[in-house]
């Protein structure tokens, strides 16, 4: 009978146990999984199971942990990730989550700028640990990436950009993600990649702070190439802070978007499930 064992065919005799499965292949296996659930070793198998050994503390190689992704992602979506290459200007409380969410997506290339260091006050919405506090924002998120998926290319660059080095920089990208929390360099690199790399998407936000509804945070496209995601008016102010619920919704949008981009979909909300 046919099997699938860590998203592979494999063939195995009629009456084989997991445990018996697990002596051949992979004995210092420590969690049977078997279609979706652990499982106790005696279990037998039966024809179209699908089997995941797992060993603690091991490293599955580029070839298996891509296997455990396509088999995780709608078909015909990983092989286009993987050829991608994504830039993110600013990896704050938006570009932070954004780019764990295309790692564990499975993007082949990230491109990342930015030139802060980790503070004790990034630590309320931004995906770093406090003991990261110091460290480059860049070299703790590559970090960070390396421990959810270390086959992802991460190039990182510390500066503060300018115009000059926009199209150095993110010229090659396939979508460049906007998550600066200044307006004049929100503005900046938005005029400048729009007209100096033509064609390329920029996925932009402007509207997050506060606790308001979430359902207010939308993906509206306002340029020919430029989407923008947020509610257009909640900005960081007086009495309303950026937080991480709200903020991280905003960043999810910003990454489903650039996946959306490199699938070939319009990222815009469906007019009919605006309210």
């Amino acid at each position: 009978m046919r099997i699938w064992l860590n998203e592979q065919p494999k063939e195995v005799a009629a009456g084989t146990t997991l445990a018996q499965l697990r002596a051949a292949v992979q004995p210092e296996a420590d969690v049977l999984i078997c279609n979706g659930y652990p499982v106790q070793p005696e279990q037998p198998l039966a024809d179209g199971d699908r089997v995941v050994f797992i060993q603690r503390g091991r490293l599955p190689d580029a070839e298996e942990l891509e296997a455990l992704l396509v088999a995780r992602h709608t078909p015909g979506v990983h092989q286009k990730l993987k050829r991608a290459a994504v830039g993110i200007a600013g990896l704050g409380g938006l570009g932070s989550p954004v780019a764990i969410a295309l790692a564990r997506s499975g993007i082949g290339r990230l491109v990342l700028v930015d030139f802060d260091v980790v503070e004790p006050s990034n630590l309320n919405r931004q995906q770093y640990f406090m003991d990261q506090l110091g460290l480059p924002k860049t070299v703790a998120l590559r970090e960070t990436l390396g421990r959810i998926n270390p086959y992802v290319e991460v190039e990182c660059h510390v500066l503060r950009l300018t115009a000059e080095r926009v199209p150095e920089i993110f010229g090659e990208v396939d979508v460049l993600v906007e998550a600066f929390d200044d307006p004049a360099a929100k503005a900046m690199l938005t005029e400048t990649f729009l007209s100096r790399c033509p064609g390329r998407p920029l996925v932009a936000a402007s509207g997050v702070a506060g606790h308001g509804p979430a359902n207010r945070i939308t993906t509206r496209r306002t340029l020919q190439q430029l989407y923008l995601i947020g509610d257009g008016r909640s900005a960081a102010a007086p009495g309303q802070g950026l937080m991480a619920p709200r903020v991280g919704v905003a960043a999810h949008h910003q990454a489903n978007a650039v996946l959306r981009l490199l699938l070939g979909q319009n990222p815009e909300q469906d007019q009919a499930c605006s309210t």
